[in-house]
């Protein structure tokens, strides 16, 4: 046995260690005197993260607006490789927080080299995260993460809920595992390995918000989520607008990739068309440039002649050099003779005079769960431009209601059959899906998001 001399040192160490662990925890100081509910007037201190781009995430850019709009103060914690959205720059209750990026060599498409790098990108990812959320910001009333990504989102916030006594708010945009299936396959055991992670750290969290009423159902009866689930669409913000003539001649004449087909565009011998894209698996974009090819070929032959098509595909993303590459080759080869392809990078501001000036909009999205919906498709019609979009999943009709607003097809040649209907027959059909369009374009986010987060948040009554 040792004696006092001997174990007293030992102990002194132990509470020295323990004493600066439990000193250097995130700060709750203030929190309890702030979250008295039902008894400060002061609005709530709201933690808003998502673990990508925040200028490229806009419903995470749209929640934080709306809670600020309703008097909450926002952390906004993402990555800040874009340009955030104009608004959430000049508002003094918004404060963005860059989350600091990976090395270069821990981001790969190589499915080997990923295996290797990922969870050294997912240790990285979590100190800094969790820096951010303990450190860098305020104890908050509430913190609402985007998920996907899961890994190590979820686990962070947990923690720091756990920590400071905050209340986490879960915004389901689409499953992880199914996103992470896209690279490895539905049964790679990191996929399943995803997927018990996903389930496990969701469990715990005071309320769900989905972006539709499939994705509602997979969290209640296959999930069992027993806490509150409620569904929260995305809809348009006010930028997406129709377009009055004089607006939508003068963005033909300034825009670069317009300009050039202003008056065949004008005179209806040319229809404007477009798709925005993050270039990744769940969009397969050869099915786009496949049915491009067959209108061209279709366009040269039919009598009286199909319009030529303008076809302008916006974003960023892995695949659209390879993209490039096969309109360079099929442009050479004399395939696309009736179509012309550009991509574009564009603002907000500019995207929005571009759906109002389309004559088209295209989804590419295929859902890697089945239950999630494209936000681009919303941004479409809240412009009053219809669409057509791969159909072949469960939430769809949630959003495109066939023949009315838009059509679905689910192969190339499906896509180009609907082309050529909506561009030939003195675009009849296309006129009654643009008044079906404007009709569903005037359901708006504040709508929306005032009656279920709003709520859910306390900002409105």
């Amino acid at each position: 046995m040792l004696d006092p001399e001997q174990w007293l040192p030992l102990l002194v160490v132990v509470f020295t260690f323990i004493s600066v662990l439990l000193l250097s925890l995130p700060s709750t100081f203030g929190a309890e005197i702030r979250f008295q509910k039902d008894r400060d007037p002061v609005k709530p201190r709201v933690q808003v993260v998502v673990l990508g781009d925040i200028g490229r995430s806009p419903r995470i850019q749209y929640h934080a607006l709306s809670i600020a709009k309703n008097g909450g103060l926002v952390d906004l914690i993402g990555y800040t490789r874009s340009q955030v959205h104009p608004k959430i720059s000049s508002d003094s209750r918004i404060t963005v927080h860059g989350l600091a990026p990976a090395p270069d060599f821990l981001r790969t498409n190589n499915k080997w080299l990923f295996l290797f790098f990922a969870p050294l990108k997912v240790i990285f990812q979590t100190l800094s995260l969790y820096y951010t959320l303990g450190y860098r910001t305020e104890p908050a009333k509430w913190l609402l993460v985007q998920n996907p990504p899961t890994i190590p989102t979820l686990l962070v916030a947990q923690a720091i809920c756990f920590i400071r006594n905050t209340r986490l708010v879960i915004d389901w945009h689409n499953f992880g595992y199914s996103i992470l299936g896209l690279k490895l396959g539905l049964t790679h055991p990191l996929v399943r390995l995803s997927r018990l992670l996903e389930r496990t750290f969701t469990a715990k969290a005071t309320a769900h918000l989905a972006v539709s009423n499939a994705m509602v159902r997979v969290l209640k009866n296959s999930w069992g989520l027993t806490d509150l689930v409620l569904p929260l669409h995305d809809r348009p913000f006010p930028e997406f607008q129709p377009l009055e003539e004089s607006q939508r001649t003068k963005f033909l004449t300034q825009c670069p990739e317009t300009a050039p087909f202003m008056h065949k565009i004008q005179s209806g011998n040319m229809n404007l068309l477009v798709s925005s894209t993050s270039w990744t698996p769940d969009e397969d974009f050869s099915v786009l440039l496949d049915a491009l090819v067959s209108y061209s070929g279709l366009a040269t032959k039919a009598q009286p002649r199909l319009p030529e098509i303008l076809a302008i595909i916006t974003g960023k993303g892995p695949q659209k050099e390879s993209f490039l590459s096969r309109i360079g080759a099929l442009t050479k080869a004399g395939k696309l003779s009736r179509v012309h392809l550009r991509t574009a990078w564009l603002s907000i501001g500019d995207y929005a005079k571009l759906l109002g000036s389309a004559d088209l909009g295209v989804s590419l999205h295929t859902s890697s769960s089945g239950v999630d919906l494209p936000m681009k498709v919303v941004d479409m019609l809240g412009c009053g431009l219809p669409v057509v979009g791969w159909d072949g999943f469960e939430a769809w009709p949630e959003l495109v209601q066939e023949g009315i607003n838009g059509h679905g097809f689910h192969s190339s040649d499906g896509l180009c059959t609907a082309l050529a209907s909506l561009f030939g027959d003195e675009k009849q059909q296309l006129r009654r899906l643009r008044q079906g369009a404007l009709l569903e374009g005037r359901r708006r986010w504040d709508d929306e998001w005032n009656a279920v987060a709003g709520k859910l948040l306390g900002l409105c009554t």
